[in-house]
């Protein structure tokens, strides 16, 4: 019975163990404690049975503490999964617990950089190398690369003795100042099988000497594949991110081309119904200017506006400005301002004109609207024809849709321009009858003349200024065309008589400015100098054809002067013009000629104009004069001087000492 007994204890005291979780080293010490106590042979060899049977239990628990641990882990990293947010965290979460799992000193994960065409170091847990950190291996190199090649686990108790791997220097020297000894590196596997496709490595390593059991390599394995899970579904988010962003991006042009379309659509109502209610190049100007929010000027083809600068609603009182000037057009005013049809000056260069043409130019050779200095200019064109072009400013940024409304409304505008030119040719070629039968026969029946003129919106009772123009027999006949599209929008008459064309410019009292500005004009839209002349003011029919008769000899005089190409009048053609004038005005001539001499005289008490007579009498001789004055030979060399001052430098030149000695016989006779 005591036998029995001391078995028992020894039995319940292995069972203890077992429940305690007891380290299997405490077990031996049961069988021990029996011998101690003087245990029959029997006993001991049942206690040492019992004993190997503890240790199997033991060992069976410790594999489900660890299987346990296992599964929780690999649950722990499918909830990380579930709840992916952030791909960084969740990979390093699998790291840290491979190398917890495994009880590994250090655990890392590689990936491919397909553009490099190598792999990298994307997470490190325990790593204090940062040589190690940054290595870069390319494929079938080293552990790593090995296992990215074969899509298979591999594992070594030490890696820099164990020659199944291609060494290298850069991975060897990053392995040795890590430590590390052991390896085990198992790939990261999308898809089963032969067709599973390698996308990076899981790798757990000792700084000692260590064989792994396949258990452990099963683990990193089940761990890789989670990782491989976790990049797919990033990558899977990612792609539907952007594929979400570019459906948005397309969704955002679909309904900005709709929302152009529709607004393009109510343009082209807009403007259709503006042309057909007889709207005319102004109205499409303001129009446009609205629709675009910017500042719109329309111009003929020479660059001179048609138009005053029309503003967007939204930009009443911003700056205006055309291509190559400030202002509201180019350097501001209206059609022909550059000098005026009226001869009147303006404030726009020539030079900003030629910057709008330039700029048309290169619209119509792109067939687009083209940026120039800021400032958008589309070319308005009957074929290839140039008649005007419009400028936009205060809107450089303009995009596609409102930049084909531009030129859409480039359109309308030819359209306009080409029906006001053939109403204006019309209107024109009935108004040349007028004036044919002015010229021909004005005594004939003015009252009638005058009640033709009415009808045409003509008044000539009412002073006008007459401008006769002429240029090369080759190019001749391109001269009525250009005066009409000179004249174009001013109320204006012009008609060819006699081979060449005569102007009636509305307005206007300086017919050498007039003159001076419609030859600059006319030269540049027949592309050949033209000369004109200029008469007038004149009213009624008689007073017209002689001021068209004064401004023919004018015109016959410019060319014996030899200024093809200019422009003037008779009363700038000094002693010329005395001839030349109808009314012969001598009292003009005196003045314009002796005038400052004589102002000088009467408000200084001086006698430079009997000085002027006598040198000149004298024939140039300064004796001769002083003993006729009767003064010091200084004396006269002083006034002499003084004349100079006043005149200028050419007062003595032989055109107009001519003039000089002319106006001064003229005054003697006058005052005889």
């Amino acid at each position: 019975m005591p036998k029995n007994t001391s078995v028992a204890a020894h039995l319940r005291r292995l069972l203890e163990l077992l429940a305690a979780g007891a380290p299997a080293e405490d077990f031996g010490a049961v069988a021990t404690e029996a011998r101690r106590v003087g245990a029959g042979a029997d006993d001991l060899a049942e206690i040492e049975q019992a004993t190997q049977a503890a240790l199997r239990v033991h060992s069976a628990l410790r594999q489900h503490q660890r299987r346990e641990a296992e599964l929780t882990a690999l649950f722990d990293t499918a909830g990380d999964l579930a709840a992916l947010r952030d791909l960084d965290a969740v990979l390093r979460s699998i790291v840290r617990r491979a190398r917890m799992l495994l009880g590994t000193d250090t655990a890392y994960l590689t990936l491919p950089d397909e553009e490099a065409g190598d792999t990298f170091m994307r997470v490190t847990d325990g790593s204090v190398s940062v040589l190690f950190q940054n290595l870069r291996l390319q494929l079938g190199e080293g552990l790593g690369g090995l296992v990215a090649q074969t899509a298979r686990p591999y594992a070594t108790p030490d890696y820099r003795t164990d020659e199944r791997f291609h060494h290298t220097h850069s991975i060897d020297a990053g392995v040795l100042d890590e430590g590390l000894v052991a390896i085990l590196g198992v790939p990261l596997l999308l898809g089963s099988g032969s067709g599973g496709k390698v996308i990076g490595a899981l790798f757990a390593a000792d700084r000692t000497p260590r064989t792994f059991s396949p258990d452990e390599v099963a683990l990193l394995c089940s761990l890789a594949n989670h990782a491989a899970i976790a990049i797919d579904t990033a990558k899977a988010m990612t792609d539907a991110r952007v594929a979400l962003a570019e459906l948005a991006e397309a969704n955002a042009v679909i309904r900005e081309r709709s929302a152009a379309m529709q607004r393009a659509e109510e343009s082209h109502d807009r403007l259709s119904d503006l042309v057909l209610r007889g709207g005319d190049v102004a109205d499409v100007a303001a129009a446009v200017a609205d629709l675009l929010q910017g500042d719109v000027t329309v111009f003929d083809a020479g660059g001179w506006p048609l138009t005053e600068t029309a503003r967007g609603a939204d930009r009443a009182g911003g700056g205006g400005g055309a291509v190559g000037g400030g202002g509201g057009a180019v350097g501001g005013g209206s059609a022909h301002d550059a000098t005026g049809v009226d001869g009147s000056g303006g404030s726009a260069p020539a030079g900003a004109a030629a910057a709008v043409v330039r700029a048309a130019e290169d619209s119509r050779a792109t067939a687009h609207a083209v940026l120039h200095d800021g400032r958008w200019v589309c070319a308005a064109l009957a074929g290839q024809e140039m008649l005007g072009s419009l400028v936009l400013s205060g809107r450089p940024d303009l995009d596609g849709p409102d930049r084909r409304l531009f030129e859409r409304s480039s359109v309308v505008t030819s359209l306009l321009l080409l029906l006001r030119r053939s109403v204006a040719e019309t209107e024109n070629r009935v108004r040349g009858d007028l004036i044919t039968d002015l010229l021909t026969a004005p005594d004939r029946d003015p009252a009638g003349l005058v009640a033709r003129g009415r009808n045409l919106g003509i008044d000539l009772n009412r002073p006008h200024l007459v401008l006769v123009a002429s240029t090369d027999a080759d190019v001749r006949e391109r001269l009525a065309g250009a005066a009409v599209q000179y004249l174009f929008g001013t109320g204006s008459v012009s008609a060819e008589h006699a081979g060449t064309v005569m102007l009636v410019p509305a307005g206007g009292t300086a017919p050498g400015g007039a003159a001076r500005a419609a030859a600059e004009q006319l030269t540049h839209l027949v592309g050949a100098p033209v000369t004109v002349a200029g008469a007038g003011p004149a009213a009624g029919p008689r007073a017209l054809a002689d001021a068209h008769a004064e401004a023919a000899r004018c015109l016959q005089a410019l060319h014996v002067l030899g200024r093809r190409g200019a422009g003037g009048s008779a009363g700038e053609l000094g002693f010329l013009g005395v001839l030349l004038g109808k009314d012969h005005d001598v009292e003009g001539f005196v003045a314009a000629t002796l005038g400052p001499l004589l102002e000088y005289d009467e408000r200084r008490g001086t006698q430079l104009v009997r000085t002027l007579a006598a040198y000149f009498g004298c024939g140039g001789s300064l004796t001769r004069a002083k003993e006729e004055l009767h003064v010091h030979i200084n004396t006269v060399v002083q006034r002499l001087d003084r004349i100079q001052a006043i005149l200028g430098p050419g007062w003595n030149s032989p055109e107009h000492a001519l003039e000089l000695q002319l106006a001064l016989r003229l005054r003697l006779l006058s005052l005889s």
